[in-house]
């Protein structure tokens, strides 16, 4: 049975605050840590993801790929005995329905309203 290898991660925040450090095995992926990551977050924070299409991982100035693994990756202190990997997080922020602003802002060019009438 082979022995799995294990990475230290821990995850930077944009307000400067860590989440972790924990261990995973170098056989996870991306989208399987953005899960993780996701479960982790925490309830005090304004902005936060809803799926892993929110989050952005970024190591040693790349953007990780979801289906690739954490060894596949190549993250630098894999190779480093003991060293802790600190991920930049980056949360996509919320989408407005687009459509739903072209119709007022079409409305506004044409002269309309963009008010409530009560």
């Amino acid at each position: 049975m082979a022995v799995q290898e294990l990475v230290e991660i821990k995850f930077r925040l944009a307000d400067g605050s860590d989440i972790g450090p924990n261990k995973y095995a170098s056989s996870t992926t991306v989208a399987s840590l953005k899960d993780k990551l996701i479960a982790q977050w925490p309830k005090d924070k304004d902005i936060g993801p809803r799926t892993t299409n929110d989050v952005k991982l970024i190591n040693a100035g790349r953007i990780l790929e979801n289906s690739k693994t954490l060894g596949e990756s190549r993250l630098p202190a894999v190779e480093v005995p003991g060293g802790v990997i600190t991920m930049h997080v980056v949360v996509r922020p919320p989408v407005n329905d687009r459509n739903n602003d072209k119709l007022k802002d079409d409305s506004l060019k044409k002269g309309g309203c963009a008010c409530t009438i009560l």
